[in-house]
């Protein structure tokens, strides 16, 4: 039996919403759930506690395990077979490399700041 995942990202962030609605919906990852941290932040906030902290990438609570940021991207990535969706493909191949995810993956935490910092949100979801 595979182990219940459960996907935490920042929902006041365009991009990871879109990341998040396409794992939701096309990823293929039957046992994949979504959750919105900045609606579920006393859940969050324990996470936050352990040094979890959706400002530093999203979160996958993989059973027991916990990944975060880019480890959390590269392994949910390397999951997906066959993605139903164009865009979430191009995801799947490029961030299921380590070596790529990481290389990239500073650059997308510089854009989803500057995106929320834009829109006047504040980063860290317990300010």
């Amino acid at each position: 039996m595979k182990s219940k995942l459960v996907f935490i990202y920042d929902g006041k962030c365009q991009f990871c919403n879109k990341f998040a609605e396409l794992l939701e919906l096309k990823s293929g990852l039957p046992a994949l759930s979504i959750m919105n941290g900045r609606e579920n932040l006393p859940f969050l906030k324990n996470l936050f506690k352990d040094g979890y902290d959706l400002d530093q990438g999203a979160i996958l609570l993989k059973g027991d395990e916990i990944l975060h940021g880019a480890k959390a991207i590269n392994w949910i990535c390397s999951q997906i077979e066959d993605p139903s969706d164009g865009l979430l493909k191009i995801l799947s191949v490029v961030f299921s490399s380590t070596k790529r995810t990481n290389l990239i993956f500073p650059f997308l935490l510089r854009g989803r700041r500057l995106l929320l910092s834009i829109r006047g949100i504040p980063r860290n979801i317990f300010s």
